[in-house]
């Protein structure tokens, strides 16, 4: 303890107060700007953070008792067509190589316990009772093909916990591989039949991503598919009520896409550097609408204006944030290229545009013209026509038109609501025609983009 310090008067002393030494706030450089990527960051192995207090600590004790005995316990692992596989991560040039890798073991992640039953009552009785149903033994992936999530969702969870009486053997739990494309198949099905609370629930079984426990030990690359880890940090914020806790894990994923992006780029490897910087503008419009839905609207707006990156679907990602921060100007200018594709994104959202400024009758013409003279039959294109014939007051005419798209084998969540929303306006006996929707709906071919729908589609 520091002795008192006397002034030179008597009868006074002055004792000197303990000052902590406090570290000064490291600048950050914003990790999102794609062509301002440092060679020397993929230098940098990947940093591993944990959060605090992501588990309970009694969740952190159960997990750390499924580890394989050897393994440090300080940090416990933390939240249409077949799914593709996404490339292994790459370290960068300053990683060394270490002896072979021991089998981590994975088992924690086959305990039954994690997953919930998925029950079909809030599923219309004209998709229980239809003779699309599949079979017991139907493959995942054809149950994928086909849409059918909800049982492609329980299938997943068979063929981790080994409960599918033989027909979807378990993985050993040593593989990795096989059991994180059966893990993000029944996470990512699971928030296409709007049961994200349910997949945020079962995603914390996986703890900490950032854990080097899922980094392979011979060439600590990560073991964990890029997509699985970009979902799971949007369903470990859900399922912590935390939303800035997706922020700062989007950022880690930044930091790495972007040392991989530099060696993509020194190894002059066109193919991986365009995915990078597709994965980078992608993180890059995931934290601004993570920023939209935590009120921060000025942070979300600064954030945008920072992004770069051509147009396309990208620019239609940061023209519909820009609509939602009320800023029409900067949506119309996200947009703005050249070329067919470019086009047509940009005319889709000036037409948007004007139905955020309210203009109905101007939206609805726009919508017209890019569906007769472009030729777009996007579904899209279809149902913003029909929501503005609703706002103008030609309810028969939007009607007919959403009508028409279902006839077509259009079915998606957005098409139905406004469809059955037109019903309710137009007649008090709207839960008839609502019923024989779903009959139409129930009896179409089995698509991709997926076949069964819930009561809420349908407003039921």
């Amino acid at each position: 303890m520091d002795q008192p310090e006397t002034t030179g008067q008597k009868g006074h002393t002055r004792t000197r107060s303990g000052v902590k030494a406090t570290r000064p706030r490291s600048s950050t450089k914003g990790p999102l700007e794609v062509d301002d990527t440092p060679l020397a960051a993929a230098a940098q192995p990947p940093s591993n953070p944990l959060s605090p207090g992501l588990q309970p600590p009694q969740q952190q004790h159960k997990m750390a008792s499924s580890l394989p005995v050897g393994h440090a316990t300080t940090r416990s692992p933390r939240t249409s067509s077949p799914l593709p596989r996404s490339p292994a991560l790459s370290p960068g040039p300053g990683h060394l190589r270490r002896g072979p890798s021991r089998p981590k073991d994975f088992s924690f992640l086959l305990r039954p316990e994690i997953y919930h039953a998925l029950t079909p009552f809030n599923i219309p009785p004209a998709f229980r009772n239809s003779p699309k149903q599949p079979a017991p033994d139907t493959s995942i992936s054809d149950l994928l093909a086909r849409g059918q999530f909800r049982y492609a969702a329980i299938a997943a969870t068979q063929a981790l916990t080994g409960t599918g009486t033989g027909v979807y053997p378990q993985p050993d739990p040593s593989d990795h591989a096989k059991i994180f494309n059966l893990l993000y198949t029944r996470l990512a099905c699971l928030t296409l039949i709007d049961s994200t609370a349910l997949a945020a629930q079962e995603a914390k079984a996986m703890g900490d991503l950032n854990s080097s426990f899922y980094l392979d030990e011979e060439t600590l690359t990560h073991v964990v598919p890029w997509e699985l880890r970009v979902l799971n940090v949007r369903l470990q914020a859900v399922g912590f009520g935390d939303l800035r806790r997706a922020v700062m894990s989007y950022y880690e994923l930044v930091r790495e896409a972007r040392g991989c992006l530099a060696k993509a780029r020194a190894q002059h490897d066109n193919s991986m550097r365009e995915l990078w910087k597709e994965r980078l503008g992608d993180l890059g419009v995931r934290v601004a609408g993570v920023l939209v839905e935590m009120g921060d609207l000025k942070g979300a707006a600064g954030h945008l204006r920072s992004l770069k990156g051509e147009g396309g679907k990208m620019g239609m990602s940061r023209g519909l944030l820009w609509l939602q921060l009320g800023d029409v100007e900067a949506a119309r200018q996200c947009v703005e290229g050249e070329g067919e594709m470019d086009r047509v994104v940009e005319r889709a959202v000036d037409a948007l545009c004007d139905m955020a400024d309210g203009q109905y009758e101007s939206a609805l013409q726009k919508w017209r013209r890019l569906r007769e003279e472009e030729g777009v039959k996007d579904e899209m294109v279809g149902v913003n026509e029909g929501v503005c014939c609703l706002y103008v007051g030609r309810l028969q005419e939007g009607n007919v038109l959403l009508e028409g798209l279902v006839d077509s084998g259009k079915a998606s969540h957005s098409l139905l609501f406004n469809l059955t929303t037109m019903y309710e306006l137009c007649t008090e006996r709207s839960r008839g025609l609502k019923v024989k929707l779903s009959e139409k709906v129930a009896g179409m071919k089995e698509t991709a983009g997926g076949w069964e729908k819930t009561n809420a589609d349908f407003k039921l």
